[in-house]
């Protein structure tokens, strides 16, 4: 059988991109032809995926659509005569963008509207998340279901690693770890304040770093910056927040290797898969619980709400030094990894390819 991929912007280390690319090497594994295909695609990416307009784009057999966004894409999916399978990764919700970027908002706007298009004009609209698929019937599709991200886990662990920061992060300070960009639903000043209140009543020698883009929101991050100026450090003390902007997937591999605990304290995650990385790579998650973050975690990690500061600060700090309560932390998250396996991955792609048979 033909199964192709359709995603409007591939970019490397874009979740949907890495996702669709696991997917198409699994189901070439499976015995069928796959191919991605993308209208953006990165300069680096450009042997690997082929360009929307290429011949075979609308010949699958099935087609996966993976939407996360407002494309020209959308209405070219309808047309296809072969399967129609819509996977859903969710938009964040206009509202976060607000008082930062209008045109984000128009974009979140937008895209909400062009996924309601879609109602009824697929054969399948699968969520990567059930959070998301019950977004899905909110909207208006009828036959629905669920089809994780698949996940590399084993990819950070096998990169090469790096001698220099690792010095650089070996410096005897408490490192706890955020990775993903710096938009106004990851709540990155809610990290600065947990930030205080962890320097304050646990400990002093910390240092909380976080790994992504921070050019998305330009407006945000400037409201980050000046949030963080207050909170920084006196003369003569070590700076407790780190924003390294994007970084090579080895230094990636580093952080997460160094990190002493991860914290999610995001409102709004249609997934998560950096929640994924940190349990691949051995650090325990502690992660504020809303939208699919406990989908996502199962029982793993530990997950706290409301959101108290106080409270979660004295969380972090026994998750970074309670050694009975990290062992088990982390033999938690070992297993809770097992059901994105790439077993259970390709067996939950033979039986969605064997729907359209």
């Amino acid at each position: 059988m033909i199964v192709n991929q359709w995603v409007p912007a591939a970019h490397r280390g874009d979740a949907v991109g890495d996702s669709a690319r696991r997917t198409r090497d699994m189901l070439r594994a499976l015995g069928h032809t796959a191919d991605v295909f993308a209208i953006t695609i990165d300069d680096s990416l450009r042997n690997d995926i082929r360009p929307f307009d290429a011949d075979g784009a609308t010949r699958g057999d099935l087609t996966i659509f993976h939407y996360a966004l407002p494309s020209p894409m959308t209405e070219a999916f309808v047309s296809l005569s072969g399967g129609r399978v819509l996977q859903y990764h969710n938009i964040t919700p206009a509202h976060f963008f607000t008082p930062y970027e209008p045109a984000l908002f128009r974009l979140a706007v937008l895209g909400r509207r062009e996924l309601a298009t879609l109602a009824g004009r697929v054969d399948l609209a699968l969520g990567d998340s059930e959070y998301n698929r019950r977004e899905l019937e909110k909207v208006g599709f009828g036959n629905t279901g669920v089809l994780p991200i698949a996940v590399d886990t084993k990819r950070l662990n096998q990169l090469a690693r790096r001698p220099a920061l690792e010095r650089v992060l070996d410096d005897g300070l408490t490192n706890i770890l955020f990775v993903g960009r710096l938009a106004p639903n990851k709540k990155i000043e809610d990290h600065i304040l947990l930030a205080e209140h962890y320097r304050r009543y646990v400990d002093a020698n910390c240092r909380f770093i976080f790994v992504g883009r921070h050019d998305a929101v330009p407006r945000y991050f400037t409201m980050i910056r000046s949030l963080v100026s207050e909170f920084n450090s006196s003369p003569g003390e070590v700076a407790r927040f780190w924003f390294t902007g994007s970084v090579p997937d080895e230094d990636l591999a580093t952080f997460y290797r160094t990190a002493s605990a991860y914290v999610s304290l995001s409102e709004h995650e249609g997934f998560c898969v950096p929640l994924l990385e940190a349990m691949a790579a051995d650090v325990p998650v502690l992660a504020y619980s809303a939208a699919a973050v406990p989908e996502t975690m199962g029982d793993a990690g530990v997950q706290f709400a409301p959101k108290n500061f106080e409270y979660a600060a004295e969380l972090l700090g026994l998750l970074v030094y309670d050694e009975a309560l990290r062992a088990a932390v982390l033999e938690g998250q070992r297993a809770r990894l097992m059901n994105f396996s790439d077993a259970a991955m390709r067996e939950r792609l033979a039986q969605l390819v064997a729907r359209f048979s």
